[in-house]
């Protein structure tokens, strides 16, 4: 039977969605009232969204590395 709730792609997630998702599953697994499985599931997904997270500030950090002074002040530049 299919999850009637399926979660989203984890590369859909904004970093702030990511983060309040990891959140939520680290308060469950610290509760402790998890099953087994459901708790080897959570931390999967945890691991996912953690490096997602990781991917997303790594992406900004390069984004405001790429800031140079330009002749009418700071510009972003492309990175890639």
């Amino acid at each position: 039977m299919p999850d009637p709730n399926p979660l989203p792609d984890v590369d859909s997630l904004s970093f702030e969605e990511a983060m309040a998702e990891l959140e939520s599953i680290v308060r469950r697994l610290e509760g402790g009232q998890a099953r087994l499985e459901e708790a080897m599931d959570s931390y999967a997904r945890g691991t996912a969204l953690r490096a997602h997270c990781e991917r997303k500030l790594s992406e900004a950090e390069a984004r405001v590395q790429a800031l140079v002074p330009g002749a009418s002040g700071p510009a972003l530049r492309d990175v890639e």
